[in-house]
């Protein structure tokens, strides 16, 4: 089990990156949440198996189409327990 927190930066509200975000992650098995921060950022806390979490990482340096990301931070954390991926508002 691996949990990390994200901070995705460049242009990424606006564009789905939420939506997609968690479409991706129900495809890959993985719980958490990702919102839109006031800084104009996306954060997410991801949770699950390994390779799980790594390919939901390696998405959002790409993110859906329209985004244009320029910067993916990730810090290892606790898992917390999640049982869905949600989107926060």
């Amino acid at each position: 089990m691996k949990a990390v927190a994200i901070k995705v930066t460049g242009r990424v509200q606006g564009v789905s990156f939420r939506w997609y975000a968690a479409q991706e992650a129900a495809r890959l098995g993985v719980r958490g949440w990702v919102r839109n921060e006031p800084d104009g950022s996306v954060a997410a806390h991801v949770e699950g198996d390994d390779e799980a979490v790594d390919a939901l990482v390696a998405w959002m340096r790409r993110g859906p189409s329209y985004a244009v990301v320029r910067h993916v931070a990730v810090t290892q954390v606790q898992p917390s327990g999640a049982e869905a991926f949600d989107i926060r508002y």
